[in-house]
């Protein structure tokens, strides 16, 4: 089960989706795009999720066993040399309800200093002001626990998460290869970490996962699937969509001294 860290925010009071149509609606994840720079993303509407990690975290494992798919996102020969965010859209394919981000994975010793250098600027400037991102999916090795690219990362995300601007749920992936006392180690560990990143506002969890086991999976699916199909979300479209409808029908008038 997700462990939700103390303080946060309550879920929206709405019943809760299956786990089984959780999974279904997971499993619908198909590629849209991929750019290299944050300004060729698409602008939308549509709730966003990112999936970040090290390199060897087992991120694109994780996406994957989420999707339900053998290849959804692809994992490099070489970790760290992936350098694109991937897009992939959620829902019926003719009204999609949501996006996965899939970011490049960080901290391979292999990927030359400019790259990581100018892969960090990306990542943090994606994480501060994407407009359409609701939740950021971090995996960690659970063998080794955060690490300080990890910290690194959480702090590029700390100030949104505080506000409840956008969620944070952290994978301690490859949990199948611990016994249940480092497994419960791990998940205190990271848990009492990112205790100090709650507010009244915030939701925070973590979660052990395992992509062989397949455990943790169904939790997840329904997580995400909360995040955004949840009452808020639901409630910030339909504003998004009444506004763009008054636009359509009230366009804004010109200026009394405009020119015929």
């Amino acid at each position: 089960m997700t462990n939700e860290i103390p303080d946060a925010a309550p879920a929206p009071s709405s019943e809760p989706v299956t786990e089984k149509l959780a999974l279904a609606w997971t499993h619908t994840a198909r590629f849209l795009t991929t750019a290299s720079q944050l300004h060729h993303l698409p602008a939308t509407e549509l709730p966003e999720i990112a999936f970040v990690g090290r390199s060897n975290a087992g991120k694109s494992t994780a996406i994957n066993t989420l999707a339900q798919q053998k290849r959804l996102a692809f994992a490099s020969k070489t970790p760290g040399r992936t350098q694109h965010i991937n897009l992939f859209e959620l829902g019926p394919k003719d009204a999609a309800d949501a996006l996965f981000a899939d970011l490049p994975g960080y901290g391979y010793a292999a990927v030359n200093k400019s790259a990581k250098l100018r892969w960090q600027k990306v990542m943090a400037d994606y994480l501060a002001v994407r407009r359409s991102l609701s939740g950021v999916v971090l995996m960690v090795d659970s063998r080794l626990g955060l690490t300080d690219l990890d910290r690194q990362l959480l702090e590029f995300v700390a100030a949104r998460v505080a506000t409840g601007e956008i969620k944070l749920l952290v994978l301690l992936t490859k949990s199948d290869k611990l016994n249940r006392k480092e497994a419960d180690a791990s998940l205190r560990a990271t848990t009492e970490f990112l205790a100090s990143m709650t507010t009244e506002h915030s939701e925070v969890a973590v979660t052990l996962f395992s992509a062989l086991k397949k455990s943790g999976v169904g939790d997840v699916a329904q997580a995400l699937h909360e995040w955004t199909h949840g009452a808020e979300q639901l409630a910030a479209r339909a504003a998004a969509a009444q506004a763009a409808q008054a636009a359509e029908v009230h366009p804004p008038a010109e200026s009394a001294d405009s020119a015929d």
